[in-house]
């Protein structure tokens, strides 16, 4: 981050960070807190490299920076990751008619791999199907690469749908809480109102308020359309993850912490992303500049759905082959 961004966060988190000095020893102060901690997140450094490079024990680079991430969270996420009101899911669906041309979109979902030490007595449970010791991260993102909301901590064993079921995002949408604007036309049309919906890909079920690709044997032109116009709809997150992992380096290795502090450190991270895009909205890479995302996502398991979601489904694979919802050269892709 820029030196201007560092003094913003360093004035957002002192308060919190700072130790109190005594007859025995100096504290280490702040500034040197905040910097051991974002060079630990933005390298993913061992503790004992960091130890050599900032003339710090180990043992007190493995106390502060777990410390340190939850005051990063604590103090950010009440500014830059709220809770989701329906005036966010109405400014989100705002930018994805903006930037993706899709009606209706109030963010994108997906959910991905992050490696962790495995932790004691835990036998299979964060054993995942790339044969690899993780934690899930879902999140749901907006058209400008900012996480919307995030769900951190499930078992790597779990795949998308089951993940995003029983997570809080998920029984906050599935039970209509979570605050998503009503039903309204799609542009141009006076046709019936459809909901206000959130992207995914294969691996999550669709809803009323969660769409998916098509798939299956009647695989018409009509269906191969909605697919692209949801792919350009879904890519936001998996740039948004790219943005993430290509920043704070510490995601694309196994985070050498303790089980208990694992969560801080992503939470941080994430919280961290949208604190960079609102203060440098220059330094976005564009979607050819983002690299590919170097973490693994999750395990599809595919789900039939009840007639009346699907044709909600049909209801946007109709709109986007109609006059009024075409691109000029969405058949040519």
């Amino acid at each position: 981050m820029a030196p201007s961004s560092f003094d913003v966060l360093l004035e957002i988190v002192r308060d919190d960070i700072q130790r109190q000095d005594t007859h025995l020893r100096f504290a280490v102060s702040p500034e040197q807190r905040l910097v051991v901690t974002l060079r630990f997140l933005a390298s993913g450094e061992s503790f004992s490299s960091l130890h050599y490079q900032f003339r710090l024990g180990k043992s007190t680079i493995s106390t502060l920076v777990p410390q340190t991430c939850e005051a990063i969270w604590r103090n950010l996420q009440r500014q830059y990751l709220l809770e989701p009101t329906t005036a966010i899911w109405n400014e989100a669906a705002e930018g994805y008619w903006r930037h993706a041309n899709f009606p209706n979109c109030v963010g994108a979902l997906d959910g991905k791999h992050v490696r962790i030490r495995k932790p004691s007595g835990s036998g299979s449970l964060f054993y995942n199907y790339k044969k690899k010791i993780s934690i899930i991260l879902m999140a749901i993102c907006d058209a400008s690469y900012k996480f919307l909301a995030v769900d951190i901590g499930a078992y790597g064993q779990n795949n998308d749908s089951r993940v995003f079921k029983e997570s809080n995002l998920g029984k906050a949408l599935y039970a209509g809480t979570f605050q998503i604007p009503g039903p309204k036309p799609l542009p141009g049309i006076d046709g019936p109102a459809l909901p206000h919906v959130i992207v995914a890909d294969e691996a999550f079920q669709i809803a009323e308020n969660l769409l998916k690709p098509c798939s299956g044997r009647r695989f018409n032109a009509q269906r191969r359309v909605f697919n692209y116009r949801l792919t350009r709809a879904r890519r936001y997150v998996e740039c948004a993850f790219g943005i993430l992992t290509n920043k704070w380096r510490i995601l694309t290795t196994s985070i050498q912490v303790k089980p208990e502090s694992v969560d801080s450190v992503i939470k941080a991270c994430v919280v961290l992303h949208n604190f960079v895009i609102n203060l440098e909205p220059a330094s976005i890479p564009t979607m050819e500049e983002i690299a590919e995302v170097q973490l693994f996502g999750l395990e599809p398991n595919p789900i039939r759905s009840s007639v009346s979601v699907m044709q909600i489904r049909e209801q946007f694979c109709n709109y986007f082959s109609s006059e009024q919802g075409a691109l000029p050269w969405q058949h040519t892709i």
